[in-house]
C-alpha cells in the first residue's frame, strides 16, 4: 500500500473502524509474536474478536506483511467500484498524496489550487488527469473532524465533536480511573509548634463509572510520580485500617485495582518509574488528548467541589487574591497535615452519600450496584509490597551502625550478616515512604526481596520527611543565631597566622640544618704541631683560638 494511502486511511476512518482496528491489533499483535499460530490459539482469538478462524489467519497475514500498526487491520469495505475502479491505480495514489500534502495543511489551499497541482503532477509523470469532480469526491470522503483539524487546528474542530469526545463508554467499576492533583487552597501548620508550613497538595482518583473517590493522598511535596504511586496504593487496598489510624468512623468501601489510569500529559504521569510500576501490576496508562480539556472533566469537577468545601476552613487562601481580600491565611491556619487528611476523609464520605447530578443516584449507591452486577473489585492484601514499586530509590553504603538517610539512622539485626561482609558489597538500594520515615526497605544483595529496617532509636515517634526537613532547617537557623560571626572570623584569622608562623619557623630550621650538613661533608687535614692546642691543667686539651678560616686554608 502506498504510504499516502495508508495515512489518508487513518484520517478518513470512523471511530468505529478505528476501534475495531485497535482491538484487532491488540489480539493479532499478540499472536504474531509466536512463530507458529496453532488452531486452538486461532480459535481463541476468533472468539475474542467475534470473527472466524479463517479471518484470524487473514488478519495475521496482513499484520506480518504490513508495518505492525493498527491501521494495517482496518475493516475492508467495498466502494461498489465508484470513484476508484475507473481511474488507474497510479493516478489514485497520486491524487491521495496531493490531497495529503497540499490540501490537509495549515495553508488551507483552495480546491482549485489543489486540482491544478494534480494536473501538473499527472503531466510530469505521463498519467491521465482525473476530473475536478473526482478530486472533490475524494475530499468529501475525508473525516470532517480530521480535515478541519489538519487545516484549521484542534480548536476549530472542537465544535464538530460531541461534548464527551469520542471516548468509549465506561460502565464497569474501575474500568477507568481518572487521576489529577492540585494545590489545596489552605495553609496548614506543623504538628509540634503549630506554625504555618505552607499549602499541601492533594492527589485524587475517581472511578468514572460510579463517580466514587477511590484514592486520596495529601502531601507537602509537589506532584510527582511518587504522589501518583501513593494514590494508587491507597486505591488498591482496603481503607478500613487507614480510617482506623485516622480515627474516622464510617464506610469507604471503594477500593480495588484499576484496569486503566487516565491522566493529563504532565511530566509526572509519564515518568519511567510510574510506567514501570503500572506495567508491573498490569495497569494500563492512557492520556488526555492534546487540545481536548473536556476529556478530564470528571476529575476536575471533583477537585473543584473539594476546594469549595476547603474554603470554609480556617486558613483558606481561597481561589484568588480578590476573594481573600485582607484575610490573613497564615495567621488563621490551625489544621495539621494529619487533621486535614481526617477532614478530607469525612468530606469524601459526605460526597459519596449525596445524589450526583449526572448519575441521578449517590456514588455509593452506584458503586454497590456495580458490585452486585460484577462482583467486588480485586484489592491488594499487602499495601507495602505494592507501594514499594513506586517509592523513590536511594543508594547508600552499609556501615557498622547501619544506614543513614537525612541525619536519621536505621538498623536492625537482619543487617548483621551483611555488615560482616560489607567490604565485599556495593551500595544498597533503599526505598522510603516520605509520609513515614520511621522505616526503610533495603533490597538484599541478590536483588530478590526487601528487608524492612526501622529507625535505630525505636522510641522516636513516626514523622514525615517534610516534618524532618523542617526540623533540620529550624535547628540550623537556631544555631546561626547563637554564633558570633565576628569572633568566628577572628579565630579563623588567628588559626591562619599560627599556620604561617609555623611554616616560617620550619623553613628557617630546615635551611640551617642543610648548611651544617654541607660543612660536615668537607675533609679536614691533620693540624701541624705548632697549631696544636697546649695541654690543659687537668690533662685535657684547650680549644685553639685559631680562626676557622685558617683551618680551611690549611
Amino acid at each position: 500500500m502506498v504510504d499516502g494511502v495508508a495515512e489518508l486511511g487513518v484520517l478518513t476512518a470512523s471511530a468505529e473502524e478505528w476501534a475495531v482496528a485497535v482491538r484487532r491489533a491488540e489480539v493479532i499483535g499478540r499472536l504474531a509474536r509466536e512463530p507458529r499460530v496453532r488452531i486452538p490459539e486461532a480459535d481463541e482469538a476468533a472468539a475474542e474478536l467475534g470473527i472466524s478462524r479463517r479471518q484470524v489467519y487473514g488478519l495475521l497475514k496482513r499484520w506480518r506483511a504490513g508495518s505492525g500498526v493498527a491501521s494495517d487491520l482496518f475493516p475492508r469495505r467495498s466502494s461498489g467500484g465508484r470513484g476508484r475502479g475507473r481511474i488507474p491505480e497510479e493516478v489514485e495514489a497520486l491524487l491521495l498524496e496531493v490531497i495529503r500534502s497540499r490540501y490537509l495543511t495549515k495553508q488551507r489551499r483552495t480546491v482549485t489550487a489543489v486540482y491544478k497541482e494534480v494536473v501538473r503532477q499527472c503531466r510530469i509523470r505521463g498519467l491521465p488527469a482525473p476530473s475536478r469532480g473526482t478530486l472533490e469526491r475524494r475530499i468529501g470522503q475525508l473525516d470532517p473532524v480530521a480535515s478541519v483539524t489538519a487545516r484549521q487546528g484542534a480548536d476549530a474542530a472542537r465544535a464538530l465533536r460531541s461534548a464527551g469526545g469520542e471516548a468509549p463508554v465506561i460502565e464497569g467499576l474501575l474500568e477507568q480511573v481518572q487521576i489529577d492533583h492540585t494545590v489545596v487552597d489552605l495553609e496548614i501548620v506543623d504538628e509540634r509548634h503549630r506554625l504555618p508550613i505552607g499549602r499541601p497538595y492533594v492527589t485524587a482518583a475517581i472511578d468514572v463509572a460510579s463517580h466514587s473517590v477511590v484514592g486520596l493522598v495529601v502531601t507537602l511535596e509537589a506532584p510527582s510520580a511518587l504522589s501518583v504511586g501513593l494514590c494508587l496504593a491507597h486505591m488498591v487496598t482496603d481503607k478500613r485500617p487507614w480510617l482506623e489510624r485516622l480515627g474516622v468512623s464510617g464506610a469507604w468501601p471503594m477500593s480495588g485495582r484499576p484496569r486503566e489510569v487516565f491522566t493529563d500529559n504532565a511530566a509526572e504521569f509519564k515518568s519511567e518509574a510510574l510506567r514501570r510500576g503500572c506495567d508491573q501490576h498490569g495497569i494500563k496508562q492512557s492520556y488526555r488528548p492534546l487540545g481536548a480539556p473536556h476529556f478530564g472533566g470528571i476529575i476536575e469537577r471533583l477537585i473543584g467541589t473539594m476546594m469549595k468545601m476547603v474554603h470554609d476552613l480556617p486558613g483558606t487562601t481561597f481561589s484568588n487574591p480578590a476573594e481573600r481580600g485582607d484575610y490573613d491565611s497564615q495567621a488563621s491556619a490551625v489544621l495539621t497535615l494529619a487533621e486535614l487528611n481526617k477532614w478530607l476523609a469525612l468530606a469524601v464520605m459526605v460526597y459519596h452519600g449525596e445524589v450526583h447530578g449526572t448519575l441521578k443516584q449517590t456514588p455509593a449507591g452506584r458503586w454497590e450496584q456495580g458490585v452486585a452486577e460484577a462482583g467486588r473489585p480485586v484489592t491488594v492484601a499487602n499495601e507495602t509490597t505494592f507501594l514499594i514499586d513506586f517509592l523513590p530509590v536511594e543508594r547508600r553504603t552499609l556501615t557498622r551502625t547501619g544506614f543513614t538517610l537525612d541525619h536519621v539512622q536505621y538498623f536492625c539485626d537482619g543487617l548483621k550478616p551483611w555488615i560482616a561482609r560489607r567490604g565485599e558489597l556495593e551500595k544498597f538500594v533503599l526505598r522510603r515512604d516520605p509520609r513515614d520515615i520511621s522505616r526503610i526497605w533495603v533490597m538484599d544483595p541478590d536483588g530478590t526481596s526487601y528487608l524492612q529496617v526501622p529507625n535505630r532509636t525505636l522510641s522516636r515517634p513516626p514523622i514525615s520527611l517534610w516534618e524532618q526537613k523542617a526540623a533540620v532547617a529550624r535547628l540550623r537557623e537556631l544555631s546561626r543565631d547563637q554564633v558570633d560571626e565576628n569572633a568566628l572570623f577572628a579565630m579563623v584569622e588567628q588559626m591562619r597566622q599560627i599556620t604561617e608562623d609555623a611554616a616560617g619557623k620550619t623553613r628557617a630550621s630546615r635551611k640551617s640544618r642543610r648548611a651544617v650538613e654541607r660543612r660536615s661533608a668537607i675533609p679536614v687535614r691533620p693540624v701541624p704541631a705548632t697549631l696544636m692546642p697546649p695541654p690543659a691543667h687537668d690533662g685535657g686539651t684547650v680549644a685553639p683560638a685559631v680562626p676557622f678560616e685558617v683551618i680551611e686554608q690549611w
